[in-house]
């Protein structure tokens, strides 16, 4: 079947830039999204080259477009029996891989621009996890900082209410993201199945004892610094003393301090959104150990760090700055693991003068279009969020395969295959880029990659 190109619009680049004014003319302002699709679309000037049908099909129209968009009122009461008012969203994105997989989001800042920007991003970190799975993304403008267990319980609660028409272990299987955590998970699956009356792997990220997965809370640090051991490998180099800055003190920063320690690195920071902590003697298992409690238990602020550990220096995080002071502390290596847009050109340039040699992401899209431009310029080792932070995702789709086979891996079974989903992953970036003629370049890699399977599977299911 073929369709017609409109008229006036020949090259590729005319065909891109013509399909970028119609995703911002439907889209308004939500510039996270326009960004996210914007990386892509830079990375497939290469591909509709080679691949004429893609543009014929009306491919980028398509998957630039959610099959499926939820939003809805999420009524609460909390403590003092006021009732509370809070917004919900599902974002189904696409499902031609496999059932719709992405997290659920619980921060104040949650709007429809930033979930489409990040299930538009999970469609293609699915697609090189190697595991069949669609894209999704949801969750709701809640903020649990502050907030009893009690309130935290009645808002899963109400949000899962409504969420579970949508939602299903063969249609949509959602996880944890920021201010989704364990207990969070367990309050809506307990209401799922209170609601459903069916025990099944509806979300991820389960307790171990109800259907989880060993290495999960892991995964995404754990995943991130194997690839980032990949990227060095291609150098013929190791993580082996390298000087380390971590961005983020939630899960993924807590295990990709971990695991750098497991392979020899030196990590020197964390931060949160009151600030940074450098630590130049670096952070080890003691402190990491210190560090869990008071994030996860005490739920308290990263700068007691700089009270109880002497040498420790606390920057206060200043947003009048076009800069954060994290990314201007020598170090042979980053990894930006708090959230999107946190490293700007000025702090790309404060790395790369400073001499670090790699970058891996471990947050969503945490550099900005500007500061990616800088670091593939520079030609360090860079890599893009979809294809780092992918461990997670990946230990998700390995924990709805041990539900579906009513299994339980062990620690290390999970662990390997992690590994080795990693090991495929950079593979495929690294080769992909070099067959489109950039060798090097794992941003047009992955991006690439990712596409070229979703986009195949399109074509071959027909328009729907």
């Amino acid at each position: 079947m073929s369709v017609m190109t409109p008229p006036g619009i020949k090259t590729p680049g005319d065909y891109l830039e013509n399909v970028m004014t119609i995703v911002k003319a439907k889209n308004p302002a939500e510039p996270e999204f326009h960004q996210a699709v914007q990386e892509v679309f830079d990375s497939l000037r290469l591909v509709l080259q080679k691949h004429p049908e893609y543009r014929s099909s009306k491919i980028l129209e398509r998957i630039t477009e959610p099959e499926r968009v939820f939003m809805f009122r999420v009524p609460w009461f909390d403590d003092r029996g006021e009732i509370q008012v809070n917004r919900g969203f599902r974002i189904q994105m696409n499902s031609a891989i496999g059932p719709y997989k992405g997290g659920l989001r619980f921060h104040p800042s949650v709007n429809l621009g930033i979930l489409k920007f990040l299930a538009f991003e999970q469609v293609f970190k699915n697609s090189l996890t190697t595991l069949p799975m669609g894209g999704g993304k949801g969750g709701s403008d809640f903020d649990p900082k502050g907030k009893s267990d009690n309130e935290v319980m009645r808002f899963c609660q109400s949000f899962m209410t409504e969420l579970q028409r949508h939602i299903g272990p063969d249609t949509d299987v959602p996880a944890g993201d920021i201010g989704v955590g364990g207990r969070e998970i367990g309050y809506m699956f307990g209401q799922y199945k209170r609601l459903r009356n069916e025990f099944t792997g509806v979300l991820t990220g389960k307790g171990l004892s109800w259907g989880g997965s060993l290495i999960r809370p892991e995964a995404t640090g754990y995943g991130c610094v194997y690839f980032a051991a990949e990227m060095l490998k291609s150098k013929k180099d190791t993580l082996e003393g390298k000087l380390c800055l971590i961005s983020g003190s939630g899960n993924v920063s807590q295990y990709t301090v971990e695991k750098l320690l497991d392979l020899g690195a030196k990590p020197l920071t964390f931060s949160d959104s009151d600030g940074v902590v450098y630590d130049p003697d670096g952070i080890n298992r003691e402190k990491l150990a210190w560090v869990m409690e008071l994030k996860n238990v005490r739920r308290g602020r990263i700068r007691e760090y700089g009270e109880k550990f002497k040498k420790a220096i606390f920057m206060p995080t200043d947003i009048k700055l076009e800069h954060n002071p994290i990314w201007n502390i020598k170090a042979d290596c980053a990894f930006p693991s708090a959230t999107q847009n946190e490293i700007k050109a000025k702090d790309a340039a404060n790395l790369i003068k400073n001499g670090c040699k790699l970058v891996a992401e471990g947050a969503n899209m945490p550099s900005t279009l500007e500061a990616t431009k800088l670091f593939l310029e520079a030609g360090i080792l860079y890599g893009p969020a979809k294809a780092a932070n992918a461990g997670g995702v990946a230990t998700s789709g390995l924990e709805m395969a041990q539900n579906s086979a009513r299994l339980t891996w062990t620690r290390e079974e999970v662990d390997d295959r992690l590994h080795k989903i990693m090991i495929a992953i950079h593979k495929n970036c690294f080769e992909t880029a070099e067959k489109y003629g950039t060798p090097g370049n794992l941003v047009n890699g992955a991006n690439i990659g990712g596409f070229l399977k979703v986009a195949n599977a399109m074509l071959d299911q027909g328009l729907v």
